[in-house]
């Protein structure tokens, strides 16, 4: 929600707050708009943390204030999703402890935190403490704070202003300038087994890689700086081409396992990528590129997103490309694992399409298909995609050949007349087995002609194929699907999975979603798991399957090979 107030007569100090606040009553917008009226603040206040990084960002917020009282974990789960986003835009970011939790202040700073309060005495308390990070926002968007200065900050801090610095010298020279962002994931597995000492190991040995990869590896001038949490920036001289080799290479050199407390730990990572345009400053180029990081950890399946030049209709310059895409081979695939709880096996995996595009690197199927939708390409996408696939998956050397593929059928694919003995054949063509494929179909892709899906799915499935309901949950006519259409697995959307290890109302909701679904005699999967503690807790309820980062991003065949060998 949003509150006014008036501008604020001090200029350094920041106008707008993000405030996120665990507690059911909005104590923080009464203090603001009582003790915080006259000196302007304007405050948007987040009471969940569905979809924070985003919220922050569209808020255009200097300071960032988390009250983590009373809320320990959740606190400091915030703090590492905007430690990152704070440290790259210049803000402050704001911490409520109590006083009993003061010795978690090093957990808070090392994810990101600018400045501490321990239980606020009084209202005005606050005031003050928001005013002087109001001024540090200020100070540090200039790039004036060097964060080596402050005690306890990791030797592989480099201060953001540094980057700034870059960043403005290669504006100034018209040179190309691109800006990687990279946010690390599954790190919390490490630290359920080994400790924080372990976790601080890792993400500074993810740095160094990078800035080996910086050094030597891409041939261009470049950067590495660490940000707040598990996020670090790398800064290129350099566009096209260039950038996409670059990203690769980062991409493989920590794809590489790290040695950590006498094991190995496989770390994700997502990426957020924007490269200048004419009329970027650098403070336009980092937020472009935090935006675009911001959707590849909202995505389940993309783990890059590209940032477009503001003003830039993205579907309209990507649709006009897409017509040579698909000539040049630069359409591929990755592939999604999906897990047995049971056993923690590997069983299947479902097939993701990416765009290498020439100028932008790779782009994910939703923006795929969306420019195809644009170009009226969709059902030529579409077939080349189920081709590729087939032929793939076909290609598979033997630590491979048990594997089930899922593949994702469009609405368009469903309403094609004489679609199902065209897909048929185009699988006995490849030679691929039908009993190891799964066709996917979205909720959305079903609503307009119910009984026209119903009786292809039907043709599919009597021919040997198996069939599943994607993002199940997401639409209006879920039990509608449940009842009409012949099934064999139901996928738990990663929108409802995401928080049932924090929300009692989302456990149930996902409870009754795989109660439901087992008691018609389907196989469950569940999508966006994450952490160790959704898995317990979809088990606990009947899942019987899972995919996600938990395991593994999407990846190609040669890391599903090696995910194999180490099971």
């Amino acid at each position: 929600m949003e509150r006014g107030a008036t501008d604020m007569e001090d200029m350094q100090m920041a106008t707008t707050l993000f405030a996120v606040s665990f507690r059911q009553h909005d104590e923080i917008a009464e203090i603001l708009a009582s003790a915080g009226a006259g000196a302007g603040w304007r405050a948007a206040v987040a009471n969940d943390a569905d979809g924070l990084e985003r919220r922050f960002l569209a808020s255009r917020a200097a300071v960032a204030l988390i009250d983590a009282r009373g809320a320990l974990d959740d606190g400091l789960s915030a703090t590492r999703r905007l430690g990152g986003i704070v440290a790259t835009n210049g803000a402050a970011l704001l911490v409520l402890v109590s006083r009993g939790d003061v010795e978690a202040i090093g957990e808070f700073f090392d994810a990101g935190a600018t400045q501490f309060l321990a239980s606020p005495a009084s209202d005005g308390e606050l005031v003050q403490a928001l005013r002087f990070a109001g001024r540090y926002a200020a100070r540090a968007s200039g790039g004036t704070i060097d964060r080596r200065a402050i005690p306890g900050a990791s030797p592989f801090d480099r201060e953001t202003g540094e980057a700034r610095r870059w960043i403005v010298g290669r504006i100034a020279e018209e040179s190309p300038v691109t800006v990687v962002l990279v946010a690390l994931s599954r790190l919390d597995i490490v630290n359920a087994a080994h400790g924080r000492p372990a976790v601080d190991e890792l993400i500074e040995a993810a740095v160094l890689r990078a800035e080996t990869v910086a050094r030597g590896a891409i041939g261009v001038d470049a950067m590495v700086a660490r940000l707040g949490g598990s996020e670090f920036v790398l800064v290129i001289e350099a566009a096209g081409a260039a950038v996409t080799a670059a990203i690769t290479a980062l991409d493989a050199a920590l794809a590489r396992p790290f040695a950590v407390a006498n094991t190995r730990a496989v770390l994700g990572c997502r990426f957020g990528v924007a490269q200048r345009q004419p009329g970027d400053d650098a403070a336009a180029l980092l937020r472009r590129a935090s935006e675009a990081l911001a959707e590849a950890k909202a995505s389940d399946g993309s783990v890059l997103h590209v940032a477009l030049p503001d003003g830039v209709a993205p579907i309209d310059a990507l649709a006009i490309d897409l017509h040579h895409a698909i000539e040049r081979d630069e359409i591929d695939l990755r592939w999604q694992p999906q897990v047995e709880i049971a056993s923690g096996k590997i069983t299947g995996v479902e097939a993701l399409a990416r765009w290498n595009h020439r100028v932008l690197g790779p782009l994910g199927a939703d923006t795929l298909f969306d420019a195809a939708d644009r170009a009226d390409l969709g059902i030529a996408l579409s077939d080349h995609i189920q081709r590729l696939v087939l032929a793939r998956a076909v290609a598979w050397p033997e630590a491979l050949g048990t594997l089930r593929v899922s593949l994702n059928l469009t609405a368009a694919d469903i309403t094609r007349p004489g679609f199902g003995a065209l897909f048929l054949a185009r699988i006995d063509e490849s030679g691929f087995p039908r009993g190891r494929l799964t066709v996917e179909i979205t909720e959305t892709g079903l609503i307009e002609d119910l009984a026209a899906a119903a009786a292809l799915l039907a043709e599919l499935r009597g021919a040997g194929c198996r069939v599943a309901i994607d993002d199940f949950g997401t639409g209006y006519s879920s039990l509608a699907y449940l009842k009409s259409l012949p099934l064999d697995y139901v996928k738990i959307d990663k929108a409802l999975v995401r928080d049932i290890d924090g929300s009692a109302r989302d456990r149930v909701v996902v409870a009754g979603a795989i109660t439901m679904a087992r008691s018609l005699g389907l196989a469950v999967i569940a999508e966006g798991v994450e952490r160790p503690a959704q898995l317990e807790l979809l088990a606990a309820g009947g899942c019987s399957l899972y995919q996600g980062f938990l395991l593994s991003e999407p990846v190609g065949e040669a890391a599903l090979l090696e995910l194999m060998a180490r099971e």
